[in-house]
């Protein structure tokens, strides 16, 4: 029987064309004077861009590029309806919140169309996106009229 001959792979040697230099890593900057990162690794199948309509997918890119402009720090000051944002009560949230999501972990809702809310935490720079409620059927809404009662402040909503 013959011998087997094994094939010797050779080694590519990188070409001289243009080469991507990752960003520089800016540790000694606070977070709050740094632009947001945003992230949708976590976002939820049933709140997710797929399930947008066309416009919502377009004013969701545009509010992203948008808020990317801005710093941490800028975007507290802003309108809560506009580039800002609001905090939301977990006990508002109806659909079940991801189980990495620890009790002590803000949700914040930003708009991304219109009223609509994309909601989800920050982690020093980083925005990450659970859902996009296009419907409106993520968390109860306490309307500025609402008369509190003694089972919303059980459920940790304030008056």
């Amino acid at each position: 029987m013959g011998k087997k001959r094994t094939k010797k792979l050779e080694s590519k040697k990188p070409s001289g064309g243009p080469r991507i230099v990752a960003p520089s890593i800016k540790d000694d900057i606070p977070a709050e004077q740094q632009p947001p990162v945003f992230s949708l690794e976590y976002l939820q199948s049933e709140y997710s861009v797929d399930v947008c309509e066309s416009e919502d997918r377009a004013k969701f890119s545009l509010k992203l590029e948008k808020l990317s402009q801005l710093t941490w720090s800028q975007i507290q000051s802003q309108p809560r309806h506009k580039l800002g944002y609001e905090r939301i009560s977990r006990n508002a949230i109806k659909p079940s919140v991801p189980r990495h999501i620890t009790e002590d972990v803000n949700l914040i809702a930003f708009r991304f169309s219109g009223e609509k809310p994309m909601v989800g935490y920050r982690s020093g720079r980083i925005f990450y996106v659970i859902w996009l409620d296009r419907n409106f059927t993520v968390y109860r809404r306490v309307s500025k009229t609402h008369v509190f009662q003694a089972w919303d402040v059980a459920e940790g909503l304030q008056p």
